[in-house]
């Protein structure tokens, strides 16, 4: 099923929800749909601040990887394209604010940290599980998550895969607020609301001057990252990870 992405007005405030049951699992169409929508409200004068949120249990599973063309890609590296796709969430202008109700894993919390702000439910679970199927840590969260979280708690969650909770991770800075299930979106629209309140042009300027050097240090990160996946793509360790979250058991890693 295609990914299904809708768009809500609340005065300057632009509401947009991603569904691609049941796991809302990132694809090339989908990061390209976003980055359309960005790009879109970029330019309209009338939306000041975003929320970004998902439909049902999950925020974003992360990318596909156990289903062949999971990743939604055209041509013969369709990790380059859903890259270049990411990248252009971090050049958006405008304030987001990510609502996350459930599992941010992979990909799905590379897509929560591109956004300024996540407000979270404390059903919700964050994970960087990718040395848990023997690849590289991706979509920029080599950067990202250091700059939020600092850089031996951004270890601790790279090395060891470990799915953290809400609760967990309170003080961390990667979680700005929490609100109940029922309450999550009013929640983040309301942080939204809070931001489209003030002047355009100064918000614009000041969110500018906060990420002035981000989009080049995640698009350098991505590099880095992507080659490094290209590598551990060709391994039989790779192969086995993906394998066993496929199936649903421990993987047994060779290291090779």
């Amino acid at each position: 099923m295609t990914a299904q992405l809708s768009l809500t007005r609340h005065g300057h405030v632009a509401e947009l929800v991603f569904d691609n049951p049941p796991h809302n699992h990132a694809t090339v169409g989908l990061l390209r749909e976003l980055g359309d929508r960005l790009a879109d409200l970029d330019a309209d004068a009338g939306c000041r601040a975003i929320v970004l949120r998902s439909a049902g249990r999950v925020f974003c599973a992360g990318a596909d990887l156990a289903t062949a063309g999971g990743f939604g890609g055209s041509g013969d590296d369709p990790v380059r394209e859903f890259y270049d796709q990411a990248l252009r969430l971090y050049a958006a202008a405008k304030p987001i604010v990510a609502a996350v109700q459930g599992a941010a894993i992979g990909a799905g919390l590379g897509l929560a940290v591109a956004a300024d702000f996540r407000v979270a439910s404390p059903e919700a679970r964050f994970s960087a599980n990718f040395v848990k199927l023997g690849f590289h840590p991706g979509f920029g969260l080599t950067v990202m998550l250091p700059r939020l979280v600092g850089a031996q708690r951004a270890a601790l969650m790279l090395l060891t895969a470990r799915r953290f909770k809400t609760d967990d991770i309170a003080g961390w800075g990667l979680v700005d607020a929490v609100a109940p299930a029922g309450g999550l979106r009013q929640a983040a629209l309301d942080l939204a609301a809070e931001i489209a309140d003030n002047a355009p042009l100064s918000l614009l300027a000041t969110r500018r001057t906060l990420r002035r050097d981000l989009l080049a240090d995640v698009t350098a990160a991505l590099a880095r990252e992507h080659a490094a996946q290209q590598i551990l793509q060709r391994t039989a360790d790779y192969a086995e990870g993906v394998k066993a979250v496929f199936e649903r058991r421990p993987a047994n890693f060779m290291g090779r």
